[in-house]
């Protein structure tokens, strides 16, 4: 395919013809790079076209007109079934649009068109304008609470990883402290079989939980086995967690060892629990409720360990022996019947892992913070995880997403993540997006997007190509926010949106309208003339913070040691780019440190040349007093930064070169919420949010 029949094939596919690349000018979109998308989503020289009078969805947003134009010259009988099961009907005269009330209740309605001979259905989405807003931010309060990577949390109890014990911990410490919400990292399910595949952005699944989190001291079988509880208590185990919880780097397979034979104890007692009894029969509750993709999920986890241990594909399904990588073949089958008590003891552990965050949560509620937990949703899943496994026509496996070249990434990113096929998503009638936020919606009072540019578009690369031969691909933005406000407000979860890096200009209206908090940083917070934007100029609808999980600690920006460790690990290739952004970076330093002395938050004897300064307390404390003083309705901080640290926790770019995801707090909770400084810190910024 090629010339006018490939242009028309890509256009109508949603690939864009041009982008605008790191140099700030249009560059297009080769016919190869074309050629190679339009055959990962398995459309060929023939243009798609369907002959049913209406597509599988339709979105509307409450109290605007509702009309709806039938392709096909023919007379139609209608009816619409409401989600409650109201109906009415009617008839359609050849060539007229159907015109439905405009008070229809937001929700998924039913709309079935027939002719006599054929009946066609149609998903009406009705959805509100704005996604949930809680109380507190409509009355105009400032909010902050803190931001944490889960598994860094170091306390004197967990088992080496943080886990949904230290969550409740930190939850009620920031509660105390007049914190209104602990922000994660993505608790997406993960691999028990394969722990060093530890990306909480690379999970297997976004619809289940992270088994690791676990707390397992606090599992009612564990504390009720006498068999469990022996094997607790053996020196080699107490100096094996001793080790787990001391080192400076979470060792995922030495605690996944550890949790998986205290729990695999534990679940030998669980089974002998009576199927009458009460925790038994919310098992079997919390099973029929998963239904097929939690039975997936335990099959795939049940599967990927057990051809693991006969050294038969550790990566994933994609290597696994030919007859396993369909679900439903009958070597799989098969395998359920046989090993079903090692499936069953997956879905246990997917209960137990939401039994614990959901106490989490009701903690959150108990103590009254206005958001409570917000939750991560990660841009995508890894190519050899259980979501692609058991639904790859969902899924176009022989591409995948991450970013065209960039001043800070030139070489651009592959984030090995195959891409959604939003045509296969439409026709479904958006379920399983519907299906992703029910998930993610749970037991949380926010949930952020990552990439939230990806319901407009995402930079699709060819498989084994480079990350600079790809192209953007368009995905359905308005009717996916409508799917979005709905579930949001059904769930009363607000949603903020990861909108950094090239953030296009028909999208930022588009999340304002819908109520989708931004997401503001304190490092790129500038205006055009390069000072840094006031602190009661920030956006009002928006989640301010210092960093993120990509970029670098206050400490380490300071003293640029992301960009010494970006040299060293090979990132920046190009000498001349390495000494632009170092420039860059003492000019950033010091229009920081002239805000900070503008708007006094730092004190007058604090110095004013920043090429002369090393990071100090009442540095650190300035910085953080100028986002607190932001008229951004929420503020995100970071243990990090209360703790000084300078190492950050993930380098883009990087896979094993640099140990992501892995590096812990330096002090346990304990420690952290009993220093003085830092609850002085915390009252501090406190007070300011209150008088923002």
């Amino acid at each position: 395919m090629e010339g006018e029949q490939l242009e028309q094939a890509a256009e109508q596919a949603g690939i864009l013809d041009s982008f605008i690349n790191m140099r700030e000018e249009v560059q297009s979109v080769s016919a190869l790079t074309k050629q190679a998308l339009l055959a990962a989503m398995g459309r060929g020289e023939e243009v798609p076209s369907s002959a049913a009078p209406l597509p599988a969805v339709l979105v509307f947003v409450q109290a605007n007109p509702v009309v709806i134009s039938p392709k096909g010259k023919r007379v139609f009988d209608w009816q619409l079934t409401l989600e409650n099961g109201d109906i009415s009907s009617g008839k359609l005269a050849v060539g007229k649009a159907l015109h439905l009330p405009k008070d229809l209740p937001t929700g998924y309605h039913q709309l079935s068109l027939t002719d006599g001979e054929t009946q066609c259905d149609c998903r009406i989405i009705i959805a509100p304008r704005r996604c949930y807003e809680p109380a507190d931010l409509l009355a105009g309060k400032k909010l902050w609470g803190a931001t944490v990577q889960l598994y860094t949390l170091r306390s004197e109890k967990n088992w080496g990883v943080g886990d949904f014990g230290d969550l409740q911990q930190m939850v009620a410490h920031i509660a105390q402290r007049g914190g209104a919400f602990v922000g994660l990292n993505p608790i997406h399910a993960l691999y028990p079989a394969n722990p060093l595949s530890a990306s909480p952005y690379s999970p297997s699944s976004r619809r289940w939980l992270n088994v690791t989190y676990i707390d397992v001291s606090q599992v009612d079988e564990f504390i009720a086995s006498e068999e469990a509880q022996r094997w607790w208590r053996q020196p080699q185990i107490r100096d094996a967690l001793h080790q787990a919880r001391s080192v400076e780097y979470v060792d995922y397979p030495q605690v996944m060892k550890l949790k998986s034979d205290a729990l695999k104890l534990a679940w030998t007692t669980f089974a002998e629990v009576p199927e009458a009894s009460q925790r038994k029969r919310d098992f079997r509750r919390f099973v029929l409720l998963g239904g097929d993709s939690l039975r997936q999920q335990g099959v795939f986890d049940a599967l990927h360990v057990h051809l693991r241990d006969l050294d038969l594909g550790l990566w994933g399904w994609p290597v696994w022996p030919q007859t396993y990588r369909d679900i439903h073949s009958p070597d799989v089958a098969e395998f359920c019947e046989r090993y079903a008590d090692e499936v069953e003891f997956y879905l246990w552990l997917q209960w137990l892992a939401q039994e614990q965050f959901s106490a989490c949560y009701q903690t959150s509620v108990e103590l009254g913070m206005p958001i409570g937990i917000y939750r991560d949703l990660a841009v995508g899943v890894a190519e050899g995880g259980s979501e692609t496994w058991s639904d790859p026509a969902l899924y176009c496996l022989k591409a995948t997403i991450g970013a065209p070249p960039d001043i800070l990434g030139p070489q651009g990113q592959n984030w090995g993540l195959p891409p959604i096929d939003p045509h296969v998503m439409k026709e479904r009638a958006y379920q399983p997006f519907i299906d992703l936020l029910r998930a993610n919606m749970s037991q949380c009072g926010a949930l952020r997007i990552d990439h939230v540019m990806g319901l407009l578009r995402l930079w699709w690369i060819p498989a084994h190509e480079h990350a600079g031969k790809g192209a953007y691909v368009r995905y359905p933005l308005e009717d996916l926010l409508g799917v979005l406000a709905l579930e949001s407000q059904r769930h009363q979860c607000m949603v903020i949106g990861e909108d950094l890096g090239i953030v296009p200009k028909e999208i930022v209206a588009s999340l304002r309208d819908s109520g989708v908090y931004s997401y503001k940083v304190l490092y790129f917070e500038q205006e055009k003339s390069g000072v840094y934007r006031a602190p009661d100029h920030y956006v009002t609808q928006a989640m301010a913070t210092v960093t993120t999980h990509d970029l670098p600690t206050l400490r380490g920006y300071w003293e640029g040691g992301d960009l010494t460790l970006g040299e060293s690990l090979g990132i920046y290739p190009d000498a001349t780019v390495l000494a632009t952004l170092r420039a860059e970076r003492e000019v950033s330093k010091q229009g920081l440190l002239d805000a900070l002395h503008r708007h006094h938050c730092v004190p007058k004897s604090v110095g004013h040349h920043a090429q002369k300064m090393s990071m100090t307390p009442a540095l650190n404390r300035g910085l953080q007093r100028y986002l607190a003083d932001s008229a951004s309705a929420l503020l995100g901080l970071q243990p990090e930064d209360w703790l000084d640290m300078d190492a950050p926790v993930n380098i883009p770019g990087t896979n094993t070169e640099y140990p992501n995801w892995q590096r812990k707090l330096t002090r346990s909770l304990e420690e952290m919420f009993s220093d003085a400084w830092i609850n002085r810190l915390i009252k501090d910024l406190d007070r300011r949010r209150k008088n923002a």
